[in-house]
């Protein structure tokens, strides 16, 4: 889903139009985000021990390709149609086998999948904050809690919202979302709404709606959703200086 949407959840996928689908690689910056961040998360489920694994944002596959070509056996989902298109192309371009690609809402995630099970979910580009609704967001982990085998790992993230809120925005620009020659930042941001501007180079603008969800709070709501053990990094390490990085990675497990 990566980063996304609109403060109304019932039209919350309208603003990935096929026209900033296109625009949404140059944003991410494929090479310089998968150097800096693919061998992470290729290490924390190799540790783990996982095998199959479940992308529930997976944007236009930028994880879901780099963790198929690592050997995992990756099932991609995003809530727009437009991104699973974008996904399916990028993996025949980069010559990778996906095992599913599917339009899926998090709210009835467990429905949609039926009896399949994983041994990890991620959920990554800052996407969980696209729901704006406590409940939704409890019932959202609920359902990634019961698509996990017992013992399964989901891996979530977020931008820094506490330092955002507390301190200002700023960046580094060296996470997520690493293309060349994109200006983004929030034009409006409050405990509310974080609205994200995005300026490409040749012009183009396009906003997104996200609510800036706190640290603890995100911890919490894991907890509450029956996961346990949940750790944090900030830009991928630990410990890390909390006003100090630019994202929030959260690692939580079904109890086995």
């Amino acid at each position: 889903m990566s980063e996304v949407l609109n403060a109304d959840t019932g039209n919350q996928y309208r603003q990935y139009t096929p026209d900033f689908a296109d625009y949404w690689d140059d944003l991410v910056g494929w090479e310089t985000r998968l150097a800096r961040e693919g061998a992470f998360y290729n290490r924390l489920l190799k540790a783990h021990g996982a095998q199959e694994v479940l992308d529930i944002a997976a944007g236009t596959g930028v994880n879901a390709v780099s963790l198929a070509k690592a050997g995992f056996r990756m099932t991609a989902a995003d809530g727009s149609e437009n991104m699973v298109a974008k996904t399916r192309q990028n993996a025949k371009q980069y010559g990778v086998q996906l095992t599913d690609t599917q339009v899926a809402d998090w709210l009835s995630l467990d429905k949609l999948l039926g009896s399949e099970r994983f041994d990890a979910v991620v959920c990554l580009g800052n996407s969980f904050t696209h729901l704006f609704d406590h409940e939704d967001r409890r019932t959202a982990l609920r359902a990634i809690f019961r698509v996990l085998r017992p013992g399964g790992m989901l891996i979530i993230d977020q931008r820094n919202y506490d330092s955002m809120l507390d301190q200002g925005y700023s960046s580094k620009h060296a996470y997520c979302y690493t293309g060349d020659g994109v200006d983004v930042g929030p034009v409006e941001l409050n405990r509310k709404l974080a609205k994200f501007e995005y300026v490409f180079a040749d012009g183009a603008r396009f906003q997104l709606n996200m609510y800036p969800l706190r640290q603890d709070y995100l911890s919490h709501l894991l907890e509450d959703a029956g996961f346990v053990n949940v750790e944090r990094y900030g830009d991928l390490q630990r410990p890390y200086a909390r006003d100090e990085v630019d994202f929030v990675q959260q690692i939580a497990f079904r109890p086995a």
